[in-house]
């Protein structure tokens, strides 16, 4: 049994094959090749567009794919959404598609937009929105570069922002959010229905999962005096409970746990003044809940 895989090329490809790699799928792709390898028998990949992935699983001729929530809605998909994963291109945290237009126009809200033109990559998504507000403008598809079409091309722009910054360095202020947008593991229906590679693609799932669970987090571990253990229990972070052990000598425990790489900066330091030895911090791959 075999799965194809569409993988993202683009903005989106380097986040993916990293959060892959921390899932345990390690991809290789040459600079002009479609057809990443990967050290997993049972996938079969290709680096596509990511507004072209959904149609493709739709289709069956990917069983499964990772793609934006933005790409499913434009597309108009009928797929299985398995796991919503959110991370973008620059950080872990969703995406948005904005109405913006120049910081000088009197355009402040949707209605204003009667009559105008709009320059986008969504057209679909735009003209829905545009119809909920009963609103009438004119859109045209941008093939890239939309910041730099308005005010000379067009009145208004929808366009896709993680930070802002692009935005703002183009004199663009935000009149609404049209959709919140993260990506998403996504499977054919019929592939779906396959018992075999259902397992499989859950298993993907749970991979990435655990991935993005370990983010910004590390493992510590480290030997206490008893005297002091009760003290650092108490203000030690854990998922649940720290994993206490007794070693040899009966007057030291082990003392292992997980907590937001954030924290360990302070952490340190209160576990030297309360005793602590032989502390260390590791990084994580993965954490399966």
């Amino acid at each position: 049994m075999k799965i194809r895989l569409g993988i993202p090329k683009g903005s989106l490809q380097e986040a993916t094959f990293e959060l892959m790699r921390k899932a345990g799928f390690r991809f290789h792709v040459s600079s002009r090749s479609y057809c990443p390898s990967v050290d997993d028998e049972e996938i079969e990949a290709l680096l596509l567009r990511a507004q072209e992935i959904a149609p493709y699983v739709e289709d069956g001729v990917f069983d499964a794919g990772l793609t934006g929530k933005d790409w499913i809605v434009e597309t108009s998909s009928d797929v299985i959404e398995v796991l919503d994963l959110v991370y973008a291109k620059q950080s872990m945290r969703p995406v948005r598609w904005v109405l913006a237009v120049p910081q000088e126009s009197d355009i402040h809200t949707v209605k204003d937009l009667q009559g105008k033109r709009i320059a986008t990559e969504v057209v679909e998504m735009t003209r829905k929105y545009l119809k909920k507000h009963d609103v009438e403008a004119e859109i045209e598809f941008s093939w890239g570069a939309t910041e730099a079409k308005t005010p000379e091309l067009v009145d208004a722009i929808v366009e896709i922002t993680e930070t802002g910054s692009s935005l703002r360095a183009n004199n663009l202020r935000i009149v609404d959010t049209i959709m919140t947008s993260t990506t998403k593991l996504i499977a054919n229906k019929k592939s779906w229905e396959d018992q075999e590679k259902r397992k499989k693609i859950n298993n993907i799932a749970m991979l990435l999962q655990g991935a993005l669970n370990a983010d910004n987090k590390v493992g510590v571990k480290m030997n206490v005096p008893k005297d002091h253990l009760e003290n650092i229990i108490k203000c030690l972070p854990a998922i649940r409970q720290p994993t206490v052990s007794s070693l040899a000598d009966s007057d030291w425990y082990a003392i292992e746990t997980i907590i937001e790489e954030k924290e360990i900066k302070k952490l340190i330091p209160f576990l030297k003044e309360e005793g602590a030895e032989g502390i260390i911090e590791y990084p994580l791959n993965k954490i399966i809940y």
